[in-house]
């Protein structure tokens, strides 16, 4: 697609890039006129506009070099000359265009002499127009080069008299049939040979270039052009160079080019540039069709050449654009790598440095080019190249590092747009290069150019970063402070706000008390200062720039919008964009923010300003593991497909978060961009005052995701709290009352009610579940299966099986298989559902259904939604199952059993009349949903079937399930503290929660009233007696339990025989009861066996949930105490049913061998291979000293 559309490039970016410099008539917009748009490529008469061209396009390709995303050779293949060469009347294509073809024409020109050779050669030449534009480049240049090196009279006038007969028989048409071709190659090498010495420049390589020289003139005079050279024959050295019969001695041929301008002194940066651009003009021989290697380079390339050919604003000079800020929140994440952090290992062996270079081969390889080390044990040799590495990995990861740096390119951007602004012909053909060069030299002169650009680009943007922390870890000197000042001296214009807390003596004269008064202040970086006395080096310090009392604390909601709305009277100009700490910006992006900030000049949809212009994001985080690159794809749909259609045509696209820039004073003046509130933290406040929302996909932002599956869980259960609040909220009420009906069906669908579909749909099964079992309890099942019309009931058998398609999950895959193959390709977009599909993508969407289900349900009943922190870091941790037990047991573990439960009785009581098929079709997605709720957290954790860690993992839940709770013991210590604040929610419930907590708990007791009537001890009774029957065997059952608890607190101490007597003669009361019921013919059988405990469990389980509902009451009952231990017991049950199938399959080498394969890169698989080879020996040997 680059190459395809490189000659119109130049066009695109002066058309977009460039500000007009006359008036023109207004542009169409519109579907119709962005499909007919047309550039015209650029005459080579036109230098500014290519050299305009050149500056921006260099500085892109420059940045990809200093990411590391390209190495010096691609950067050399993409670059277009930095200094325009006036002599060259050509356009300089960038070399991976013309890549190859000098090496091509020199073979094909060779047998040029053949007629057919002749006219293969001119048909190329006219199929090709950048072998023609390479050709005349290398020729301009060669006489350039020439006509510069040799300075003797003679020499100029035979080399001048050679290139006149060739522009003679140019003009003609007669190259090729006036010239003897075949010698061609021969000169092609003496040619190379003499730009390699010119690029060495070496005084000694003087008379080889002299020699050089000569056998250049020796070909060309002699077997290239047939016709003598007049000035050759009249040579003031007495003969005819080449003709043996007047054959000069050797000395004076030596003579013949003895005045030359070599070496060259000094050696401009013009000059070095020309001669790397014509040797790999001459050298490269491959196709440099694979330009740039790197995968995301390409895609960055890609995205924004096909951007320009977009609908969107033209770009205001600098001077005239909006004035924008960038606001960041950031609290205590990771702000630079440390080398300790980097290099140490996991309890796998695994670095994050080695995870790495492991996922970033190629970046790796070019980071160590640049820096100019071999291997990783180069970089430890200076602290500089440590900071490098930190760097390096740093801006691979989630870190405040990138982040700064890449909104630190808005400014890059403008100084040099303002360059191309302000900048004069001459200053413009010499390039942005050398004004920043001399403005070393005149940095202390404001008017010099560059300077004046810096002004222009203070003046209008600003980045604030809101540190909240950073005067607290300021004074405890946490390194991150430091790391902080660190990156306001690398970027001198970034600002840092943070709230500063001091004590200060009362104002009351009376009271001699210190009050606690809080600030908002900004500070940046001081210039390095040295004190004349001392011989120390200067220390760079923040400087204070403002300072704001405040009336009290500032968190008076949740932490990150209050970070913002402390910071943003900060912020400047009439743009604010609002990014999160886990983002990244692109140069190439930076170029097109002014013609974005056009759009709050332009009335949208109906004649209205926008207030929010909504921005694309790309995900950076795809390549880290199987479940990153799954959220990619989820959020690279939503971002793009689902926004656009959000915005236009629905009109309900609201504030979505991470890169939209908003209008400043709009948002200012009606309560900021956040809400401080403890449940909302973004709000619909600026539709609902009549603000204008739109989308724009002609510039992206990079976004990071989650990559582990807790931390994924996390991010979805932060959003269903979020919409949970939002549905009981007052914006959508008053949306809902002001929106048209149109409008308002779209902003249900698109807001709180995709959630409230997602719940409905778990509820449906649980509801269609219900609903079998009464049809099979009841009986009606049985009878309505003998009637023919519901026994060859053929389209409700094809409704069933289709169904769990629907169910598992791929109609949900549908709009990303849409914008995957709008943007790369159907085939591309069915390879990666394949391969998705292979790395069980529908069990991680059907995993995240319940989450989203238990998250927003819970908030529907009880409220209480928080902010709640994902985490930046890389997953490359095997997480603990007493861990992922925690994490998962409410919202997945609980529901997963009650299911299967229900189908294993739906199984059990209607397999004699029905077909095993039939029942495979009727609940296969159920199983599915069942297994993958219970089973998905460790199929996705690293590790997860080693049989090494299932040993741990055994250990540690042992320990965490006995650990008694109490004040100061966290929940990740004792199962007690964590039971405790799985109850936190119903504390701070309505009654109206309490109430449906208990009814939703009597489903449990109906359950176990359906199946008593099916034991065989008690068929054909309907007596309710039954069921009373059923509770006093419950509750005599707890009573026993109850009483073995008292006595082994009471008696265990002092009356142990005793004790053990009483608990020996329990046990064989209840085995002959057994023995007894299983012997008599009317008794249980062994299936009865099953069902009670199928019956009995939920009821225990239903008893807890309203004892917990009703705690308060059951506190003063005495019997709190009984319910946590029946609580600890259904706990161990649940972990023991989860732990026993995980180990079994741990005992099969190949399964933890295939998870590693198929759900994380080969990249990952490689590290935890090699480090457990590796890693082992080291082990061993630290151990040893232990010991």
């Amino acid at each position: 697609m680059l190459r395809s559309r490189f000659q119109s490039l130049p066009g695109a970016f002066n058309a977009f890039l460039i500000p007009v410099e006359k008036v023109e008539a207004p542009k169409k917009r519109g579907l119709k006129a962005t499909l007919s748009r047309k550039f015209v490529e650029i005459p080579s008469s036109k230098e500014k506009e290519a050299a305009k061209f050149a500056q921006l396009w260099n500085k892109i390709i420059s940045s990809f070099r200093d990411e590391d995303l390209i190495n010096n050779r691609e950067m050399n293949l993409l670059l277009v000359p930095y200094w325009a060469d006036q002599d060259l009347d050509i356009i300089q294509w960038p070399p991976f265009l013309l890549a190859s073809k000098i090496p091509i024409a020199v073979d094909m020109a060779k047998d040029s002499n053949e007629k057919d050779r002749d006219r293969e050669l001119k048909k190329r030449l006219q199929a090709d127009n950048y072998m023609q534009c390479a050709i005349r480049e290398c020729y301009a240049s060669c006489k350039n080069i020439l006509n510069f090196l040799v300075k003797g009279q003679h020499e100029k006038r035979v080399i001048n008299e050679i290139f006149a007969k060739i522009n003679e028989l140019i003009e003609s048409d007669a190259l090729i049939s006036g010239l003897n071709m075949s010698n061609l190659p021969s000169l092609y090498e003496h040619f190379v040979q003499l730009i390699e010495y010119l690029m060495t420049n070496k005084k000694e390589d003087k008379d080889q270039v002299v020699i050089v020289l000569l056998n250049m003139l020796e070909v060309v005079t002699r077997d290239i052009i047939e016709d003598e050279v007049p000035s050759m024959v009249d040579s003031s050295h007495g003969g005819y160079i080449g003709k043996p019969e007047a054959m000069t001695p050797l000395d004076q041929q030596h003579q013949f080019f003895g005045d030359l301008s070599f070496p060259v002194n000094p050696e401009a940066e013009a000059w070095k540039e020309k001669l790397r651009r014509l040797h790999l003009l001459l050298t490269v021989k491959e196709s440099a069709m694979d330009v740039p290697a790197n995968l995301e380079a390409r895609r960055r390339i890609s995205f924004f050449s096909n951007s320009l050919f977009m609908d969107m604003p033209c770009a205001p000079k600098v001077r005239n654009m909006l004035s924008f800020s960038v606001l960041t929140p950031y609290y205590t994440e990771d702000v630079l790598f440390t080398i300790n952090g980097l290099e140490k290992p996991n309890e796998d062996g695994v670095s994050i440095l080695f995870y790495l270079q492991k996922i970033f081969p190629d970046e790796w390889t070019n980071f160590l080019e640049r820096v100019g080390c071999s291997s990783e044990e180069g970089l430890r040799e200076s602290e500089e190249l440590e900071e490098q590495l930190r760097l390096w990995a740093s801006y691979r990861g989630q870190t405040l590092t990138k982040t700064v740096r890449g909104m630190m390119y808005y400014r890059k951007a403008l100084e040099l747009q303002a360059f191309l602004d302000m900048a004069k012909d001459d200053d413009l053909m010499k390039g942005y290069k050398a004004a920043e060069l001399s403005s070393e030299e005149h940095s202390k002169s404001e008017r010099s150019l560059w300077a004046q650009c810096q002004a222009v680009a203070d003046m209008k943007y600003t980045y604030v970063v809101s540190c909240q922390q950073y005067g607290i870890h300021k004074r405890a000197g946490d390194p991150r402070a430091k790391d902080i000042l660190k990156l306001m001296t690398t970027y001198p214009s970034l600002r840092v706000a943070y709230i500063d807390e001091r004590e200060e003596p009362s104002k009351d004269g009376s009271k001699k008390t210190v009050d606690k008064v809080y600030y908002s202040a900004l500070v940046k970086a001081a210039l390095p200062s040295k004190s004349i006395d001392s011989s120390e080096p200067g220390q760079s310090l923040d400087q204070e720039i403002y300072r704001i009392k405040l009336p009290g604390p500032a968190m008076l909601g949740e932490g990150k919008p209050e970070n913002q709305n402390h910071a943003i009277i900060f912020t400047r100009g009439e743009a604010l964009q609002t990014i999160d700490m886990n983002q990244d910006n692109y140069m190439e992006e930076a170029f097109k923010m002014r013609n974005l900030l056009q759009e709050f000049l332009i009335k949208h949809d109906g004649g209205r300003y926008p207030t929010i212009l909504g921005l694309r994001e790309h995900i950076f985080t795809g390549s880290v593991s199987s479940l990153a690159w799954f959220m990619s794809n989820q959020e690279t749909s939503f971002v793009t497909i689902g926004q656009r259609l959000l915005a236009d045509p629905l009109k309900v696209r609201f504030h979505y978060g991470h890169p939209d820039v908003f209008d400043r004073l709009f948002h200012l003046t009606r309560g900021g961009v956040s809400k401080a509130s403890k449940v909302i933290n973004l709000s619909f406040n600026s539709t609902l005052r009549e603000g204008n929302v739109t989308h724009h996909e002609y510039i992206q932002v990079g976004k990071g995701r989650d990559v582990g599956l807790n931390q994924i869980s996390m991010f979805e259960a932060k959003i269903a709290n979020g919409n949970g609040e939002q549905t009981l909220s007052r914006d959508i009420y008053r949306l809902g009352h002001r929106f048209d009906f149109f409008r308002m069906l779209s902003c249900y669908v698109t807001t709180v009610g995709f959630y409230f579909s997602t719940m409905l749909t778990v509820l449906i099964v649980y509801i269609f579940l219900y609903g079998r079992l009464y049809l099979v309890l009841s009986g009606l099942e049985e009878a309505l299966s003998t009637e023919p019309a519901f026994r060859d009931n053929k389209p409700l058998q094809v409704a069933m099986a289709s169904q769990s398609f629907v169910q598992i999950g791929y109609l949900l895959a549908l709009p990303m298989m849409m914008e995957i193959g709008l943007e790369r390709g159907f085939r591309n977009a069915l390879s990666d559902f394949i391969m998705m599909q292979l790395q069980m993508a529908p069990v991680f969407f059907t995993f995240s259904l319940g989450t989203r289900t238990h998250y927003y349900g819970r908030t529907l009943l009880h409220g209480g939604a928080e902010y709640r922190g994902t985490g930046r870091g890389f997953v490359v941790f095997h997480a603990k199952f007493a861990g992922n037990y925690r994490f998962y047991s409410r919202s997945h573990f609980v529901k997963g059993f009650e299911l299967m439960i229900l189908l294993l009785v739906y199984h059990i009581f209607g397999q004699s009349y029905r077909g095993s098929v039939a029942y495979i079709l009727i609940t296969i997605s159920i199983w599915f949903m069942v297994v993958t709720w219970l089973f998905a957290p460790f199929l996705f954790n690293p590790s997860g079937f080693e049989w090494q860690k299932i040993i741990d993992d055994w250990n540690d839940w042992n320990k965490w399930i006995s650990n008694r709770g109490g004040i100061g013991v966290p929940p990740e210590k004792s199962w007690e503290s964590w039971w405790e604040k799985e109850q936190v929610h119903l504390r701070h419930s309505g009654k109206r929660g309490i109430i449906m907590e208990i009814l939703l708990s009597i489903r449990f007791f109906l359950f176990q009233y359906g199946l008593v009537y099916h034991l065989n001890i008690t068929k054909g009774t309907q007596s309710v007696l039954v069921y009373g029957a059923s509770w006093l065997v419950i509750i005599f059952v707890l009573l026993i339990m109850k009483a073995v608890s008292v006595g082994r607190r009471r008696l265990s101490a002092d009356f142990q025989l005793l004790f053990r007597l009483i608990k020996c003669l329990i046990f064989l009361t209840f085995f002959s009861v057994f023995i007894t019921l299983l012997a008599i013919p009317a008794g249980l059988k062994a299936r009865d066996i099953i069902v009670c405990i199928l019956a009995f469990g939920p009821t225990g389980w239903g008893l807890l949930q309203i004892a917990q509902a009703c705690r308060p009451l059951v506190q003063r009952a005495g019997i709190w105490g009984s319910v946590r231990t029946l609580a600890c017991g259904y706990e161990i049950s649940m972990g023991m049913l989860l732990f026993t199938p995980i180990a079994f399959l741990a005992w099969f080498p190949f399964v933890s061998e295939f998870q590693t394969r198929m759900l994380f890169n080969q990249a990952f698989s490689r590290g935890l291979q090699i480090s457990r080879i590796l890693g082992g020996p080291q082990k061993d040997r630290s151990s040893k000293n232990k010991e």
